[in-house]
């Protein structure tokens, strides 16, 4: 099983007429998403790399019975268009774009409040499970069909973390980019509560930064509900400057707060296994998950 996508997953791409939107929606048909559409305001009715285009996402969901969409709009149009998502009720939106005016994240925050939308992103690099469905942006070349969940504040490092993963013979159910922008949709704690409740995750990798209080979140949720499954964390940036972003907005870390170190401190407090070094995580994921069995007598 995996978590938030499937096979049954019917995506529509809002944005696909543009560079990005056909570069990648291209990709994800030849992986085997089924994209059933997309949607750009102004080009209704017109067809794109062999697909429908529609002017709205009510009207491409009631055409095509859709029920995810990627958002590659541009940033100064991506609020405008997750919102209408959000209002047509889709149940999952994934929004690639990065640069999001803040002031316009929170707007998309309150529509948020008492919808049926699950919101991935914003700067999100997508979701994958393995040999079923991709939405988004992420690398598949070393990906690998198993048991760990993968959750990740940092799009690069995704990449190399499921690669480690596969090199030691560890496939992966879900992998979820959650993103790095300071107001964003689904977190770690999101993500851990679908990967416990998922009968096919053994196990979780988190992989966090500075900036934000994500990794706190996760680790106090630990501590109150405890482990049913291994979990183990990298957390980046402990040697970064204070008081100086890193990358994109939320990687910033004050003199207070959003330390690596104080992340660390509180994952491993809470039992989390952590992860010294990015090429380390599959070993300690392996072993992790070899004294998490019960052993044979």
């Amino acid at each position: 099983m995996s978590i938030l996508i499937d096979r049954d997953t019917r995506l529509v791409c809002q944005g696909m007429t543009g560079w990005a939107g056909t570069f990648h929606t291209d990709r994800m048909v030849h992986y085997g998403t089924e994209v059933v559409g997309g949607v750009t305001p102004g080009k209704g009715g017109s067809t794109h790399i062999g697909l429908p285009v529609f002017e709205t996402v009510r009207e491409a969901m009631r055409a095509t019975g859709a029920n995810a969409s990627a958002v590659f709009v541009p940033p100064d149009s991506a609020a405008r268009a997750m919102i209408e998502a959000i209002e047509a009720e889709m149940p999952l939106v994934v929004v690639v774009t990065e640069r999001i005016p803040i002031l316009d994240m929170l707007r998309v925050r309150e529509a948020l409040v008492g919808s049926r939308t699950l919101l991935v992103g914003p700067n999100s690099q997508g979701v994958l499970s393995p040999g079923l469905c991709k939405v988004g942006v992420m690398a598949t070349g070393r990906a690998s069909v198993g048991h760990v969940g993968v959750v990740s504040r940092s799009a690069s490092l995704t990449s190399k973390i499921v690669s480690q993963l596969t090199r030691v013979g560890l496939g992966q159910s879900t992998t979820v980019g959650i993103g790095g922008d300071p107001v964003h949709g689904i977190g770690f704690v999101d993500c851990l509560e679908r990967f416990f409740a998922d009968p096919e995750t053994e196990a979780v990798a988190i992989v966090g930064e500075i900036g934000g209080t994500e990794e706190e979140q996760a680790a106090a949720f630990l501590a109150r509900h405890g482990m049913p499954k291994p979990v183990v964390a990298l957390v980046v940036g402990r040697h970064a400057p204070h008081s100086r972003r890193m990358g994109h907005a939320g990687a910033l870390a004050g003199e207070s707060e959003g330390g690596a170190e104080a992340k660390i401190e509180a994952l491993r407090a809470a039992g989390v296994r952590i992860v010294p070094s990015p090429h380390l995580v599959g070993a300690v994921m392996r072993d992790a998950l070899g004294a998490h069995k019960p052993q044979v007598a």
